[in-house]
């Protein structure tokens, strides 16, 4: 080619409208070096997601990735420039570069592929974060990426406090009417007389264990300063708990209606439970804030009755669990270990303890695991994000998630100034 003959770093607008007519993507020749002036650097600093967003806006996604090939095989022919330039390693873009040092290969999706002895760190998440960034990439990040510790360049995240605010808010509010309606609930227990503990295999088959459902609770409570952790060290902090908040209290918001609807009778004869009135509005919000204020936990003191179909316990060590494994590396197989025992143990207290009946506990898992599942999938899949139906269907979804663009990585910092060596040792 007659631009090759200089260096890639030195050419004018003319010399990169001339490469771009050689590439065969003329049609831009007008938007690029007449209208955003491109010039040689510039053009060795382009990303995708420089074509993807404004000012350019490029849509045609063949033309993008035909232009990004173009573009990675020209920063691999001038990778010294690129050096030279500063474009490397701080400020590597999809549109090219891998490292040219030992263990490294040259990818034309823009993804950094090592081997260092047999270790093949997959580029997916990789690409998904670099193509949802539109701002470019300026500093080295700690992650976890499919279970191994590396260097990679992550996009801006915007924790965007204003929404966990409101997430928390609701969450508040969520809990606050899930109380009110225990309440309402518990004047409407059946009477055991009328109305026997229904038949259940496994209640009928396991002799109850009267400190049971005590040691449900301390399983939920250690899942609880786990996760507390998790969230205290995590870059991303302020959007991991908005998730916890919001499928939280959807969860909760759905037991309320499914207790409401349906009056269950009480599942053991050890329950002293009787439709209990607590006269007029003032003594139930008393007794809903009573009930806010201990959690509805029994290690607090608080005693419910009637709040059957399905169990609020097993929905919140479930939850408690997905969060700490979702958000820790797959290297920390110990912790995730320990999540999961927890997580399994106090499912089985609970129902050892005769609180609930089994399809109680099995409702609240399916429904808190799949609500977990679908919500992160729809997250980590943009377009499910940007489509109509999402806004329709899940309109707090959409409000949430709108701004975060792909998987939110493992990252991990100290979030305060002192100790100084806890910052060095999570890095």
């Amino acid at each position: 080619m007659a631009t090759s003959e200089d260096s890639v770093s030195s050419w004018s607008c003319k010399q990169v409208a001339r490469w771009l007519q050689e590439e065969g993507f003329g049609e831009y020749v007008t938007l690029l070096c007449d209208q955003h002036r491109l010039d040689g650097p510039s053009l060795l600093a382009l990303t995708e997601a420089d074509l993807r967003g404004p000012p350019l806006g490029i849509s045609v996604l063949g033309d993008i990735k035909r232009l990004i090939i173009a573009l990675c095989r020209l920063q691999r022919q001038n990778q010294t420039q690129l050096e030279e330039l500063g474009l490397w390693p701080t400020d590597i873009h999809p549109a090219g570069l891998s490292p040219g040092s030992t263990g490294g290969e040259w990818s034309c999706d823009g993804a950094d592929r090592r081997y260092n002895g047999g270790d093949h760190l997959s580029n997916d998440t990789e690409l998904r974060l670099r193509n949802g960034d539109r701002s470019g990439y300026s500093s080295l990040s700690h992650a976890h990426t499919n279970g191994r510790y590396r260097q990679h360049l992550a996009g801006r995240l915007d924790p965007e406090v204003w929404k966990t605010i409101m997430s928390s808010i609701y969450v508040f509010f969520v809990f606050g009417f899930t109380s009110f309606v225990m309440v309402i609930v518990h004047e409407r227990v059946p009477d055991m007389r009328t109305y026997p503990p229904l038949p259940d295999i496994f209640l009928d088959s396991v002799p109850r264990i009267p400190w049971a459902f005590a040691m449900a609770e301390a399983c939920g409570l250690i899942l609880c300063y786990m996760c507390l952790l998790v969230l205290l060290l995590h870059k991303h902090r302020s959007i991991i708990f908005r998730r916890l908040c919001s499928l939280l209290g959807t969860v909760f918001l759905l037991r309320c209606c499914t207790m409401f609807v349906t009056s269950l009778s009480v599942p053991g004869q050890h329950l002293k439970c009787a439709s209990k009135t607590y006269g007029d509005s003032w003594g139930k919000i008393q007794r809903a804030l009573l009930i806010w204020s201990g959690c509805g936990m029994t290690l607090t003191g608080v005693k419910t009755c009637g709040d059957y179909m399905f169990s609020g316990h097993t929905v919140v060590i479930t939850l408690l669990n997905f969060f700490v494994t979702e958000y820790t590396p797959r290297t920390w197989n110990l912790i995730h270990t320990i999540s999961w025992v927890l997580n399994l143990f106090g499912i089985f207290f609970i129902l050892a303890a005769h609180e609930h009946y089994s399809i109680d506990v099995f409702i609240a898992f399916y429904i808190t695991t799949r609500l977990f599942l679908y919500y992160h999938t729809l997250a980590n899949t943009r377009a499910y994000q940007q489509s109509r139906r999402a806004r329709i269907w899940f309109p707090m979804f959409s409000f949430f998630e709108c701004n975060v663009n792909g998987p939110v990585p493992n990252q991990y910092h100290w979030p305060f100034k002192k100790p100084a060596f806890m910052k060095t040792l999570i890095g």
